[in-house]
Parts: structure tokens; sequence; C-alpha cells
């Protein structure tokens, strides 16, 4: 496994290092660090490069510092002045990175760097990304939630096996019936009731939904089994109505530290697209959010 985390000096970009340091196997997996200055230097005056190179060396022994000493010894650093995305992406590429990993937010004059760019990385990578809110506390295991869809789970699964669980880590799988027939009866329907009719749509309405209901928990069953061992034990969480809704939900809940989740092609395949599911969850969850996106075919 290969990952490559932007970094700026900023918070959120430590926390970013704290939590890819989670998931990583220090003897095995390979990290490198990005950092451009392209902000910095518009504010430095002419002439003064041996500040540039200052802040990139303190903002990268900052990170390193956080890594295990077996990966840090070994971690890549790379920096140069394109616009942050485009140059987060271009490094990725080059270093043949499986994971890009960026901070929710910068401070100060940078908060572009990790703040929007971050949701630019998402819309342009085409492997992992985890955007990161907050380092995971140290005290007990990661909790992480792993949203399933059917257009999205192979590759779901597939990340996710590349990662490197550390054993105390809750894993948990949820999944979403999304339909008309989720829900309360409607109204119209309850007032008419009484109406031989309505009352046979009423019946076939809830018994489709029962249905779509049961078989969304075999699928979670059989997805679960698919995924490391961490994800194997907790019962799959079947949820109904609207998917950004209640992942956010289930997550703020349950204390979630990590949630996963898969990003479809831009079509109208589904409504597990970046600017629904997924944009819900990067824009309101208290959580960091690991996006794998889904090759079009």
């Amino acid at each position: 496994m290969r990952i490559l985390v932007a970094v700026d000096g900023s918070a959120a970009a430590l926390d970013a290092v704290r939590m890819v340091a989670r998931l990583v196997d220090p003897a095995a997996d390979g990290m490198a660090l990005y950092f451009s200055p392209r902000e910095l230097r518009t504010r430095v005056p002419d002439g003064s490069q041996s500040i540039i190179g200052g802040a990139a060396a303190a903002v990268f022994a900052d990170a390193r510092d956080l890594l295990p000493a077996d990966i840090a010894s070994r971690a890549e650093f790379f920096q140069d002045d394109a616009p942050a995305a485009v140059g987060i992406l271009d490094a990725a590429a080059g270093w043949k990175a499986d994971m890009v990993a960026v901070g929710a937010r910068g401070h100060g004059s940078l908060q572009r760097l990790l703040g929007s760019v971050s949701r630019a990385v998402v819309h342009g990578a085409d492997l992992p990304v985890l955007v990161v809110r907050a380092a995971p506390p140290t005290d007990r295991g990661l909790k992480v939630l792993v949203c399933h869809h059917a257009a999205s789970a192979a590759a779901v699964a597939k990340a996710l096996g590349h990662v490197h669980w550390p054993a105390d880590t809750e894993g948990r799988v949820i999944g979403v019936a999304e339909s008309l027939l989720a829900g309360p009866l409607p109204a119209w329907i309850e007032k008419r009731v009484r109406d031989p009719d309505t009352a046979a749509i009423a019946k076939a309405w809830q018994e489709e939904h029962d249905t779509e209901v049961a078989e969304l928990a075999g699928r979670l069953t059989a997805f679960a089994s698919e995924l490391p061992a961490v994800f194997r034990d907790a019962a799959p969480i079947v949820a109904q109505g609207n998917p950004g809704e209640k992942i956010i939900d289930e997550a703020k809940h349950a204390g979630t530290d990590l949630v996963v989740l898969g990003r479809t092609p831009s079509d109208a395949l589904s409504r597990w697209l970046l600017g629904s599911t997924s944009e819900a969850v990067l824009a309101h969850a208290a959580a960091s959010v690991l996006i794998v996106p889904v090759e079009k075919k």
C-alpha cells in the first residue's frame, strides 16, 4: 500500500498524517508527503527563497515525526509550485500511489489548500481519497462505518482489502433501502384505507418494501463477508430512507471516526453520485471520509 499525504503545516494536515499512521503497516507500506508552497510564495518577498525552503523543511519534519519510525525513515517528500489540487494528483500519479489523504480544512491563508482543494482532489482522483476531519482518539480502536451500494460494493471491498486495519478496529457495514416504498404510507392512502382497492395497494406497497429490506439485509451480510475480518463481527445495519441522511445520522450516533463509501461515475446510473450521497456525507458528516471511485464501464 502506497499512500500520499498532502501537508501544509496546519492542524488538519497533521491530523491526516495521524490517521494514516493508524492505517499503515510500517514494515510493508510506503508513504510520501506532498507540500505546495505556491500560496506561501505569493506572500514572501522576492529573493527570500530561504524562507520557502525552511518552511518546507519544517512542514515535512512535523509530519514525519508523527509516523512510526520504520515508515518515517523511508518516507518520500515531494514539493512543487503547481496549484494544490493539480500538484497533489500529479504527485500521486507519478509516485504510483494507491491512496491520497488530505485534511478537510487548512487554516489562515492556506485554507484553500486543504479545504476546497480536498473536494477538488476527490472529484479529480481515480484512486481512493481519504478526507480527514480529525485525528482519531488514541485510547481506543478506530470506529469505521462502511456503506454498501451494489454499484460500488466490489470497488469498496477491494480498496479496504489493501488497508492495514488494526486488530482493535470496530468495523460495521450499513445499507439503506432507498425507494418510494420506504417509510410510512402516504396520507392519501391512509385516509382511504377502507376502500378495498386502496387497501390492496397499501398491502402490496408494504409487502414490496418488506421484501426489499430483507433482500438488502442478505446483501449486506454477503458484502461484510468479503471485507477484512474487523468488519465481519458486528451485525450489518439496515436503514430506510435517504442514504446521505441515514449514513450521517448513524455515524454521529455511533461516534464513528471514518466513513467509507463509493463514488460511482457521473451519470444517471444511480443516486450514489458525488453530487448526492457522497457529497452530502463529505459536507455534513463529523467523521473522516474515505471515497472509493468506481471505474465507468
